[in-house]
């Protein structure tokens, strides 16, 4: 075999595994589901819940009205009774400022840790409803992918909402690249279980959350970038190069919005859209804070164009929530979705802390960026 073949067969072998690191194929369904759902599809005047217990869809039709639906009992996943809303609604891009929020991003089907961090903190009972009074819960994206109880996860945060808001409190759920993702039809972070419930229900799995469905339609509802008085919530994070969409936040959340679920290659191809969904520069993907992209000037000038005193986003995994820039930036992604640990931000009249799994409340930790390591 000629000297030059034989190198070129062993540099392409070489390269094989760095290829194979950096490609990641959507995974093969579960081969059974134990628990899971309810999916709750809107049909006419009623809504038909569906369940896949032992394997074994389950079905259910309860009659619509214009307010709250009574109470769908539970079969098997999602362990409480649901409630379910009328039609959500746009949600603000902007808020006054409140006394208290608490923050937590990037749950990745972590339910049951989410559970735990919840209540050891106060912002739920021990029956998981709503302890936080007229106070404020912001969750910074990406519920869906990686873990196994995203189903659970969602109808939490959904009914938090409800009950939230009848206590003169607030949940806001803020759209992370997870979301798009899954609603785009990438599927390479979905959970086997997932594609097993998709199969045994007869929809793709971006189809149980179609606009025809409660939790779908709630999150086409969403908004990606949420002020509350000075702080700025969002996954990703504002880039100098995508300030634009950060000065008009309304209209990029309604642009979201409306392209939710639209096809991947569409809305990247879209000179509307691409900018929303640009992997290094828009407000789902950027990391540009930590990276040594933008240094504290830059982000000084950031907050000084949107007048703002921080920006609170999930997205680049820490292992604590954690302060940098000097308390401009607050990282809370504290790595849920490891399913081991997690942590929340607190932000009372202007003090900064985190609640840790077990209750307590310590001080940020002070995160370093790439170029100061």
């Amino acid at each position: 075999m000629p000297i030059l073949r034989v190198l070129l067969i062993l540099l392409l072998c070489s390269a094989l595994p760095a290829l194979d690191a950096n490609a990641r194929e959507v995974p093969q369904p579960a081969s059974h589901v134990q628990a899971d759902g309810p999916y709750v599809f809107r049909d006419g005047k009623r809504l038909q819940a569906q369940w896949i217990c032992d394997d074994r869809v389950v079905s259910r039709k309860v009659k619509a009205r214009r307010a709250i639906t009574r109470a769908i009992a539970p079969e098997c996943g999602y362990p409480h009774a649901l409630r379910i809303a009328p039609l959500a609604t746009p949600a603000a891009a902007a808020l006054p400022a409140v006394s208290r929020i608490v923050a937590v991003s990037d749950i990745h089907g972590q339910y049951d840790l989410l559970r735990r961090l919840l209540r050891a903190n106060g912002v739920i009972d021990g029956d998981d409803n709503w302890a936080l009074g007229q106070d404020t819960l912001v969750i910074a994206g990406d519920v869906f992918d990686r873990g196994p109880q995203v189903t659970e996860a969602f109808w939490l945060l959904y009914s938090l909402q409800q009950q939230a808001a009848q206590a003169g409190g607030a949940v806001h759920f803020v759209l992370g690249n997870h979301e798009t993702m899954v609603l785009y039809d990438d599927l390479r972070y979905v959970n086997p279980k997932y594609l097993r419930s998709a199969q045994l229900l007869g929809r793709s799995y971006p189809q149980l959350y179609g606009a025809d469905s409660v939790i779908g339609q709630w999150l086409r509802t969403r908004p990606v970038l949420l002020r509350i008085g000075d702080t700025l919530f969002l996954h990703g994070g504002i880039s100098p190069d995508a300030l634009q969409l950060a000065l008009d936040p309304a209209a990029t959340n309604a642009a979201y919005q409306a392209s939710l679920g639209r096809p991947k290659a569409d809305v990247k191809a879209d000179p509307a859209t691409a900018p929303l969904y640009d992997g290094k520069t828009s407000p789902i993907w950027y990391r540009g804070y930590f990276n040594g992209q933008l240094d504290t000037t830059g982000v000084q000038t950031v907050l000084d164009q949107l007048g703002l005193k921080r920006i609170v986003v999930g997205h680049t995994s820490m292992p604590h929530v954690s302060s940098f820039h000097g308390d401009r930036i607050i990282a809370i992604d504290s790595s849920i979705k490891d399913g081991e640990n997690g942590e929340l931000l607190f932000i009372e009249d202007g003090t900064l802390s985190r609640g840790l799994l077990d209750g307590s409340r310590v001080p940020l930790e002070i995160g370093r960026t790439e170029t100061e390591n």
